[in-house]
């Protein structure tokens, strides 16, 4: 209530320059006059190396003029100083003047994001004279883009880390192998892309009708495409220079289809039935480490997403190899066969720095090392175990943070996986679970995170129109300053008309038909 009656008060005083605002900061005092960006300025910074690099590259876009040189005199100066343990991680103070500009941080991310919060408050070229102190509530802050159903250009990725980078979103996390294409160039097993990245129908229900067929590039329609490694870093490179981290996901063990297709071998039949990885088999260690092993040579995140959902477990159940696995570690439930391979691959990234990330299927039939992350997808159960158990937690049930879901009444809409998740129920959807309120397990719930899984999405104006405004209501949440529903409303509705100035195309707001009804996650 505190932060909402300030907030009121601060939007009377500053007109419409806060509603551009997303995501609201902490705490804003307003001014007097405005800075004018149409001059000659001078930076004085005391970032170094890439980070410098970078900011001065936001901070020309931001000015749109040149620095001043020996010869002619600034007539405003931007200050950016970096004071480590000044403020929060990723935090920033903000002071404008009419002549000068500061930003300090603790972090050149928290630099970079108070020039964000300038670039949305300019208008006609000039900025309001205000004074800043912000930081973020949470430090996974995450969209996932589905790019095995249907496949995503390298320019359309950068093109939504734009995006990410402007609402202060620092993570992208790519699901990079499904059933239906496998993504990433892997050197020691070009047959992965050669045999499996493109197929014969874009249409995914018509493809798993049509048999489940793949094809090879070059064929007559064929559909689909791969990232080769230095499409991939330099994509990373882009987001680094945004401060956002790339995680790259590899589905194990379920979801497999198509590495069988190509290594009949590692299926439980060895004829490449099913979607489970037969865990039974030593060979599939090799294969799945192999993989890491490359993936890790790309992608310098610390959290590597190893999947871990909806593995049938049928054939795991019949399987001599499994069986015997089953028997020799005195296994009681078919879920530890699932859990014995989540294990050694938790150990394995381990040993190589990297810490596992999955969905909340790896919590079941394991133990898992102290450093791995759950991200709790079937609603908040898998969370409050996890965070309960001291494992970190990023939350993203599906009820309120999949972004394939129905925005509007479905008949109004294209097609969608299913689902009804408008965008106030993803804005009023609180990620902290009531049961963990006030507890020590809170602590460990690190951010959250919007998922697009792209069965139904075909093409790149359809994917922006199910992430935007959506993926903003997920930014402020993540952020951590709220106000009212109908306040954010009315600044979405301005981002939008900002969105669209760039390319992006948008689900109209103006025109949603459908209203909200209150439902849990549970």
């Amino acid at each position: 209530m505190k932060h909402l009656l300030f907030y009121l008060s601060l939007f009377c005083s500053l007109g419409i320059q806060a509603q551009t605002l997303l995501p609201l900061p902490v705490q804003q005092q307003a001014g007097n006059g405005t800075f004018a960006l149409d001059r000659r300025y001078k930076l004085v910074s005391n970032l170094k190396g890439e980070d410098s690099k970078y900011i001065k590259e936001q901070v020309a876009m931001l000015m749109g003029s040149p620095q001043s040189t020996a010869q002619a005199q600034p007539r405003g100066v931007i200050m950016l100083r970096l004071n480590p343990g000044g403020s929060a991680a990723e935090g920033y103070k903000l002071n404008v003047t009419t002549d000068t500009i500061r930003i300090e941080a603790s972090t050149a991310a928290g630099i970079f994001y108070g020039i964000q919060t300038l670039r949305q408050l300019e208008q006609q070229q000039r900025i309001p004279c205000t004074e800043i102190a912000d930081s973020p509530r949470f430090v996974h802050r995450g969209f996932m883009l589905d790019t095995s159903r249907h496949f995503w250009s390298k320019e359309f990725i950068k093109k939504q880390i734009d995006a990410l980078a402007y609402f202060k979103l620092n993570s992208l996390h790519l699901h990079l192998t499904d059933s239906e294409g496998w993504r990433i160039q892997i050197k020691k097993y070009p047959q992965l892309t050669d045999e499996t990245a493109y197929r014969p129908l874009i249409n995914h229900s018509q493809w798993i009708d049509g048999g489940r067929k793949y094809c090879k590039k070059g064929t007559p329609g064929a559909y689909g495409g791969y990232y080769t490694q230095k499409d991939l870093k330099e994509i990373v490179a882009y987001a680094r220079s945004r401060y956002i981290n790339v995680i790259p996901e590899i589905e194990i063990p379920g979801h497999s289809h198509e590495v069988m297709q190509v290594f009949k071998n590692l299926s439980c039949t060895g004829q490449g039935d099913g979607f489970d990885l037969c865990v039974g088999n030593e060979r599939t260690f090799k294969f799945l480490t192999d993989v890491l092993k490359e993936v890790i040579s790309v992608f310098p995140s610390k959290v590597i997403h190893i999947g871990g959902d909806e593995a049938t477990m049928l054939y795991w159940k019949k399987c001599p190899k499994c069986i015997g696995l089953y028997n020799r570690m005195n296994m009681t439930d078919t879920t530890q066969i699932q859990g014995y391979i989540i294990s050694r691959i938790d150990s394995f990234l381990t040993a190589n720095g990297r810490r596992m990330i999955g969905w909340d299927e790896i919590l079941d039939g394991t133990t898992l090392s102290p450093q791995a992350l759950v991200m709790s997808w079937r609603g908040e159960q898998g969370g409050i175990k996890a965070s309960q158990m001291k494992h970190h937690v990023v939350m993203s049930p599906s009820k309120f943070y999949y972004l394939d879901h129905y925005q509007d009444k479905p008949e109004t809409q294209p097609k969608a996986f299913g689902g009804y998740s408008p965008l106030e129920k993803v804005y009023t959807y609180d990620p902290v679970p009531a049961e963990l309120k006030g507890t020590d397990a809170e602590k460990y719930i690190d951010g959250i995170q919007g998922n697009l899984w792209t069965e139904c999405v075909e093409t790149s104006s359809h994917a922006e129109y199910m992430m935007y405004p959506r993926l903003l209501a997920i930014a402020e949440t993540a952020w951590g300053t709220k106000s009212s529903y109908a306040d954010f409303r009315k600044r979405v509705l301005s981002m939008e008309s900002y969105l669209r100035s760039k390319g992006y195309n948008c689900f109209d707001l103006n025109r949603e038909t459908d209203t909200y009804k209150t439902e849990t996650a549970k």
